[in-house]
């Protein structure tokens, strides 16, 4: 299954902002991209990376919303487009159609309901065959949740250090509205289809749209 291996780091700061890809160390002050930004605003990552501050073009803009939703939910690009077609086939506005099935992957609603610490390793998490969907096992990250929906750690797992680690990080972050999570025993239900004010990542989704329609 293919998937982004680099330093993460690199791609927020290609964005200029911080993608939140690295769990509770990108709260820290430790993060590079709050660093550098103290020091010089919007560097780019690259030995010539001054050289690359210009205005930036439509076209410009769009890409990098693209860009910046891509890895946020950590998909490539290939994965990324069936998403877009998929959205467009479906009844209502294609930009929050987009959003919702990416809100909607197994990988992410595991991180939403705070049992992973970052979308990275709520994917490994599934990949690691540690989540039941509805009482079967589920390992593929891109699986899309649908509305009841119960989602839980097998229940051999549930006293893993592991969990009680991101337990502790995740507690106080809060559940999305269109969840309901029990951390005690580890599971949680999808109990509607997330809205677009439901979703809080700051994307332009019409920006994406206005690329894939040229």
């Amino acid at each position: 299954m293919a998937r982004y291996t680099g330093p993460v780091c690199r791609l927020c700061r290609r964005e200029g902002e911080k993608l939140f890809l690295k769990g509770e160390k990108c709260n820290k002050g430790v993060c590079p991209i709050t660093i550098r930004n103290m020091k010089k605003k919007g560097l780019q990552p690259g030995q010539h990376a001054d050289a690359r501050r210009r205005q930036m073009s439509e076209y410009g803009l769009q890409l990098r919303e693209k860009q910046k939703a891509k890895r946020i939910y950590g998909v490539l690009e290939t994965q990324f487009r069936n998403y877009y077609d998929e959205a467009v086939r479906i009844k209502g506005i294609t930009g929050e159609n987009l959003l919702r099935l990416l809100e909607l992957r197994l990988d992410n609603v595991v991180y939403r309901m705070g049992y992973g610490r970052s979308r990275t390793e709520a994917r490994q998490v599934v990949r690691h065959n540690l989540i039941r969907v509805n009482g079967k096992k589920v390992n593929i990250p891109s699986y899309q949740m649908k509305k009841g929906d119960v989602v839980e750690v097998k229940e051999s797992a549930t006293d893993y250090q592991r969990f009680k680690d991101i337990l502790d990080v995740t507690s106080g972050r809060g559940v999305p509205a269109w969840l309901d999570a029990n951390p005690d025993r580890l599971t949680g239900v999808v109990t509607a289809l997330p809205s677009r004010d439901q979703i809080d990542i700051q994307i332009h989704e019409t920006l994406i749209v206005e690329l894939y329609s040229k």
